[in-house]
């Protein structure tokens, strides 16, 4: 048996999520809680220009092992894809951070719906994060301010 606790949740005004966070049509803000309890974590979280979040789809109804992509016509494997309907509906969205103020965190363009629990924060490392990828149609990197697309 696998458990998690979460570490705080998402309070987010937008009912309708973009598919990625990428692909919003206009920006908005996002606010994370992170619980009393491991608010000492976010020490220093503000020195990076975007954050991962981790989070469990709470609202996520049962997975099928082959599905359509959003953006595809063909058939793919779940793990081929990044459909929010998982056999273990983990999320993860890199996200632009704007603030840390206390125990909250405001990101912009999460695509997690209000009540949303998370169960983690990483810091996004252009380094690590951003490996090229010879089948992606694009990799987008942030690096030293400036956005390039490989």
């Amino acid at each position: 048996m696998i458990s998690f606790k979460p570490i705080g949740i998402v309070h987010n005004p937008v009912e309708k999520l973009p598919v990625q966070p990428v692909f919003a049509e206009r920006d908005y803000t996002v606010e994370i809680e992170i619980f009393p309890e491991f608010s000492k974590g976010l020490y220093r979280l503000e020195k990076f220009s975007h954050i991962i979040v981790v989070m469990y789809f709470h609202k996520s109804k049962g997975y099928s092992l082959i599905v359509k992509p959003h953006f595809d016509n063909e058939l793919r494997g779940v793990f081929a894809t990044r459909s929010p309907n998982r056999p273990n509906p983990i999320a993860i969205s890199t996200v632009k951070l704007e603030k840390v103020a206390g125990n909250l965190i405001y990101v912009k363009n999460l695509d997690a719906y209000d009540g949303t629990p998370v169960l983690d924060i990483k810091p996004h490392s252009p380094v690590v994060d951003c490996p090229e990828s010879k089948n992606a149609k694009y990799t987008r990197c942030k690096v030293a301010g400036d956005e390039i697309r490989r």
